[in-house]
């Protein structure tokens, strides 16, 4: 398989799973594994070209993100207190990674441990999808700080490859009376810092293996991820509209069988 032909594969998986609740990091794992695309430099292009994901929300939300740098209102999802509120949620999975980086990268980065996390995650959100009440549909200048906090606790058990860090802060969101829509919007916005920290953290620690050889295949994965995301987080925001997140429940253990079956 040509190196431009594997880029473009995993930019594909990595922005067609970037934002939904399945775990992109756990796909490009096992299509890794399957594609033996792996070592220090497959993970550091797996981080990578989660930017190009990332700056797909920066487009779509580009009016939020610029109402960020307004500081005529003092609260709601803007100016500084929505700057505030994007810090609390990040600032868990800034402290916590810091401490357990090497670890999960030298532990948990492989297919088993990968299904394990899709598995649980699996069970975990159809049953918060039948059990938890419906919530009232909300905006999101309605999010408090405390509830900014929970979410990024919640964000951190995605440190666990598989477990899908949309999916965690989405449930999570519901699970504290967040409607499943606005969940959903506050989990995208939420993305942009705390993945610019991984990936600029990832790159630091690589940048000893990387060359400038490394460059055309980092960009074309990065494009790629960008134009899959755009489509897929609008393709999920009109889903959630109408439908559950139980289908991408079943999906997740469906798929952790396949990995468990074939490792």
């Amino acid at each position: 398989m040509s190196e431009w032909f594997l880029a473009v594969l995993l930019g594909l998986v990595e922005g067609l799973t970037e934002f939904i609740p399945v775990s992109s990091t756990g796909h490009l794992i096992v299509a890794g594994d399957l594609l033996k695309f792996t070592g220090d430099k497959a993970a550091t292009f797996d981080v990578f070209i989660q930017l190009g994901a990332i700056l797909a929300v920066v487009f779509i939300y580009k009016e939020k993100f610029l109402g960020l740098l307004s500081f005529e209102k003092k609260d709601g999802f803007s100016g500084m207190n929505g700057i505030i509120l994007l810090a609390l949620t990040t600032a868990p999975a800034l402290v916590i990674g810091f401490l357990v980086h090497s670890y999960i990268k030298t532990y948990l980065f492989n297919p088993t441990t990968v299904a394990l996390g899709l598995g649980l995650g699996g069970v975990i959100m159809i049953i918060a999808e039948r059990k938890l009440p419906t919530a009232e549909e909300t905006t999101l200048d309605q999010i408090q700080r405390g509830d900014a906090l929970k979410v990024g606790f919640f964000q951190c058990l995605a440190m666990w490859p598989g477990v899908s860090r949309s999916g965690a802060t989405i449930i999570g969101g519901m699970m504290i009376g967040m409607h499943r829509k606005i969940a959903s919007e506050y989990s995208f916005l939420a993305a942009v810092p705390v993945m610019c920290a991984a990936t600029i953290y990832d790159l630091y620690k690589s940048r000893s293996f990387l060359s400038l050889s490394d460059v055309p295949f980092f960009a074309i994965g990065f494009v790629v991820s960008f134009i899959s995301a755009w489509f897929a987080v609008r393709f999920f925001l009109k889903l959630i509209s109408t439908h559950t997140l139980e289908a991408f429940g079943w999906y997740r253990i469906g798929i952790a069988a396949l990995i468990l079956a074939f490792v």
